[in-house]
């Protein structure tokens, strides 16, 4: 027995843009979802034998309306990620992540949550001094993290950004690195330029450099320092040790955010080395002011195999215990 559903669009604009070139995105819905869609006139009708199936494909398409509305238009793309998304939100309470956004200034880049976790996060970095992002690779911790400090600078809500890592080699040797102090530490830290060229171009970062705006130095450098007025990165955390951590938490000053991103699965320390990330999420869940986001497989934003090659992963080292 086939059970109907139907959606009435009255924004003929709106509804060509759900539609896509060619239905280009009608096809891919058709594709990815167990119903049939019809679109005649300004009717959108659905089709299928189960209610979930029917209620699962309503609260998407609502969604994608939702975003041809607000957020600069339905794509190809960001159809792929409400239906990742999707799998694991589907309360109708949940389905506004996507209106969770950063907007960087002097620009038209916005950055827009994927995912009710990152828009969780985003409410996070908000609302504490001290925000903790633990999950795997993929899920936009230290990117978004990067977005909201740029945004943060060029409002002049903080002097500064500072952003570090622990120099810890993943799983090979590099051997002795030739070159000054910056030339040495620079593999370690090129995930960070990455992701700031993805907000700013070089020029730019050449003089917020120069004007000591945005500073990039290895873990190690941050002892003995108070840090006032700040945006700080503290990423691949899972790779300190319990004294490095301590040491860092402890540079916060006053009108500064910390944000602290690791994946505790990929940790690079010796065996009997404590990760001081594994260490704070146990010591400081219940201090008021700090608040831990905890990520999922669901919530990987990168290619789609990405995901899938975590979980495959995940399962292999379950087998093996």
């Amino acid at each position: 027995m086939k059970i109907e559903k139907t959606i009435i669009v009255n924004d003929y604009p709106l509804l060509l843009q759900f539609l896509g070139q060619n239905d280009a995105h009608l096809k891919f819905l058709q594709k990815e979802l167990p119903i049939k869609i019809s679109v005649r006139g300004n009717e959108i009708k659905l089709f299928g034998k189960q209610v979930s199936d029917l209620t699962k494909a309503e609260n998407i398409i609502n969604l994608l309306l939702e975003m041809g509305k607000t957020d600069n238009g339905i794509t190809l793309k960001k159809i792929n990620y409400v239906l990742q998304a999707k799998e694991s939100h589907l309360e109708k309470k949940e389905t506004n992540f996507f209106s969770s956004s950063i907007k960087i200034p002097k620009s038209a880049r916005q950055v827009t949550a994927r995912t009710q976790t990152q828009a969780d996060y985003l409410k996070a970095i908000a609302n504490n001094d001290v925000v903790a992002a633990i999950g795997p690779a993929g899920t936009g911790k230290t990117y978004l993290a990067m977005a909201y400090a740029i945004e943060n600078l060029l409002s002049n809500n903080v002097k500064r950004i500072i952003l570090t890592r622990p120099v810890v080699e993943a799983g090979e040797s590099l051997g002795f690195l030739p070159g000054n102090l910056e030339e040495k530490v620079t593999p370690y830290l090129r995930p960070l330029y990455d992701a700031i060229f993805d907000f700013i171009d070089f020029e730019k970062f050449e003089k917020l450099v120069a004007k000591s705006s945005i500073e990039i130095a290895p873990l190690a450098y941050m002892r003995g320092r108070t840090l006032h007025d700040a945006f700080i990165i503290l990423d691949e955390a899972q790779n300190t040790t319990s004294k490095q951590m301590q040491m860092f938490l402890t540079r916060l000053g006053d009108n500064s955010k910390m944000v602290i991103t690791g994946d505790i699965s990929q940790i690079d320390l010796p065996r009997s080395t404590t990760s001081g990330l594994v260490e704070i999420s146990e010591i400081l869940k219940d201090v008021e002011g700090i608040q831990f986001v905890y990520f999922k497989n669901k919530d990987v934003v990168r290619h789609s195999l990405v995901q899938k090659i975590i979980e495959a992963y995940e399962k292999f080292n379950k087998d093996i215990m």
